[in-house]
């Protein structure tokens, strides 16, 4: 039986769920510091984004991933003229201050992991495009990882998009 009356929400609660055991198991979180890593590191990514694309990836997440994602955004700021790793970093180890430490670049890296996995390939493609050169050097090719870091069994390449 349903949690609540809007399968909708039932639905996004589940994606949600899945996509912060998928970030905790790889980096050692638990839920509630994978959706502090999940929001910090989307934040950074929103903001580095040319805002078209930025709102695209944005209808892409799972409707509470979503909520987190336009969280404090601004749009007349945009994008952020972040140039390096270290820079974008940075942006995500701003928003974790408070909290357990956590390693910025394997947070970006699980993040990303989990995109990769459940957005569409030419999603990924066109928002990895976006990203200065040092940012796409942690961002594995899309779907060519699990989040183990072992290779899939998909002999495209490519992952299997799934949005919602």
């Amino acid at each position: 039986m349903s949690s609540s009356a809007i399968p909708t929400f039932d639905k996004t609660a589940q994606t949600t769920h899945l996509w912060l055991n998928e970030i905790g198991e790889e980096i050692g979180l638990d839920d509630q510091q994978s959706w502090h890593v999940t929001g910090a590191v989307l934040h950074a990514l929103r903001d580095r984004l040319p805002i078209e694309l930025a709102a695209h990836l944005g209808s892409q997440l799972p409707l509470l991933v979503r909520g987190a994602y336009y969280d404090q955004f601004r749009p007349s700021e945009l994008p952020k003229r972040v140039r390096s790793l270290d820079e974008f970093l940075q942006m995500i180890a701003t928003e974790l201050t408070f909290g357990r430490p956590v390693n910025t670049k394997e947070a970006a890296r699980a993040v990303f992991k989990v995109l990769s996995r459940h957005l569409s390939p030419g999603q990924i493609d066109k928002v990895r495009e976006a990203l200065p050169e040092e940012v796409r050097t942690i961002w594995s090719e899309p779907g060519t990882q699990d989040i183990s870091g072992r290779a899939t069994a998909d002999t495209s390449g490519r992952s299997k998009g799934m949005s919602h």
